[in-house]
């Protein structure tokens, strides 16, 4: 559900980027062409605001609203770009929450943990691991990139059978959704060869 919720995101910030790219394009082409009198010269000898406008812009008011209007509009692109900067992975990790106090643990310990034993499995170069969702349920995803000769199989039922298992068992939790990708290192170019 959070990866639908993020593929969403990411959908929609792709096309609304579009969208602004499209018009601020097409509005600075049509300038251009009416700027160097591609579209008739009566065109661009003609005042690009009328009289109307110009006495509505010598107003004492309309600067201090074009200074708001441009705060505004910093304001929400400024926290657009922090959201695009976070992350979802969850600090701690809650494992018995009540009346006397919390027990918890710090996400990077678990992570940590997680990361070691996989990565100590044959044919694993490396292991990267996030806890994301929430503290009290959350989700893990596993990125391993493997040898060019690893068992992708073997290590996919050892990680589900073992590594999933113990990460359980530490957070005390029945299950622990997960999403695991692998990739394959890039064989070498120029192999050297054994001269007998």
């Amino acid at each position: 559900m959070a990866r639908d919720r993020s593929r969403r995101s990411a959908r929609g910030n792709r096309l609304g980027l579009v969208i602004v790219g499209v018009v601020l394009l097409a509005a600075g082409l049509a300038a251009l062409a009416v700027g160097r009198g591609l579209l008739g010269g009566d065109l661009a000898a003609t005042p690009l605001l009328g009289d109307r406008t110009n006495a509505v812009l010598a107003q004492q008011w309309v600067p201090y609203v074009a200074v708001a209007v441009a705060f505004v509009a910093g304001f929400l692109a400024l926290r657009w770009l922090m959201v695009q900067g976070m992350n979802d992975t969850v600090g701690r990790l809650y494992l018995a929450r009540d009346e006397a106090g919390n027990v918890e643990m710090p996400e990077s310990a678990a992570r940590g943990a997680l990361e070691q034993e996989v990565a100590d499995y044959p044919g694993v170069r490396r292991a990267r691991a996030r806890l994301t969702e929430s503290g009290d349920h959350p989700h893990l995803r596993l990125a391993l990139t493997l040898e060019d000769d690893a068992d992708v199989a073997g290590i996919w039922r050892r990680v589900r059978s073992e590594a999933i298992t113990n990460l359980r068992g530490a957070l005390e939790l029945d299950q622990v959704p997960a999403v695991i990708r692998m990739s394959m290192t890039a064989p070498a170019r120029n192999p050297r060869r054994s001269l007998a």
